[in-house]
């Protein structure tokens, strides 16, 4: 497969992942499905690992992959397949900040999961708003999760979204670094695809 095809198809894979992230940090808003004070929402849910991490700044990269397989700039230097060497370069930068993007989704995703919801928890017979669970402790122990009076399923539905972020910014990682590898190799040795092989082909 061409490079440039290849990153169209790492780019197609992009998009719908990112749609996905930003909707499972916009239904983080909405702990256990209920709208909630804005002071009793996940503090992590705040810094938006799914909707500008893995979201807004994966639509960049994703957008100049798709553009790859079709770019036909006139060249350099009198050298047609020279435009299409520096956009499988350029796309590396781009590839880059996908990268760095979900990795943000990342560590925001898994310090999320370890830290636990805020919930309306019984401590010593007095209800409040807090944070109940500490490194982790209830993963292993569902038994735990009824610590968290309201709302209703909040534990669950902020585990399930967040790893939910957490293995679709994983899957963004592993993309767009095929691609930093796949614009090495375009820029090295070129689109198989490139203008001049297809007009020599031509009739």
């Amino acid at each position: 497969m061409c490079s440039g095809g290849f990153a169209k198809c790492l780019g197609i894979t992009l998009l719908p992942l990112a749609i996905v992230c930003v909707l499972c940090n916009t239904l983080l808003f909405f702990p256990g499905g209920k709208i909630v004070e804005r002071e009793h929402i996940t503090q992590e849910v705040w810094y938006f690992g799914g909707i500008f991490g893995s979201g807004i700044l994966m639509i960049f990269p994703a957008l100049v992959f798709l553009g790859l397989k079709n770019n036909d700039c006139c060249g350099c230097c009198g050298n047609e397949s020279c435009g299409r060497r520096f956009a499988m370069l350029s796309s590396i930068l781009f590839a880059a900040v996908g990268v760095v993007g979900a990795a943000y989704s990342v560590i925001v995703s898994a310090v999320a999961v370890n830290h636990g919801p805020r919930c309306l928890a019984l401590f010593n017979s007095t209800q409040a708003w807090t944070y109940p669970f500490s490194d982790g402790d209830y993963l292993s122990n569902s038994s735990m999760w009824s610590t968290c009076l309201e709302p209703v399923g909040v534990v669950s539905w902020h585990l399930w979204l967040f790893c939910i972020l957490l293995l679709m910014a994983l899957i963004q990682m592993a993309l767009c670094a095929l691609q930093v590898i796949n614009g090495l190799l375009g820029a090295l040795c070129g689109d198989c695809c490139g203008c001049c092989a297809g007009n020599d082909g031509a009739v």
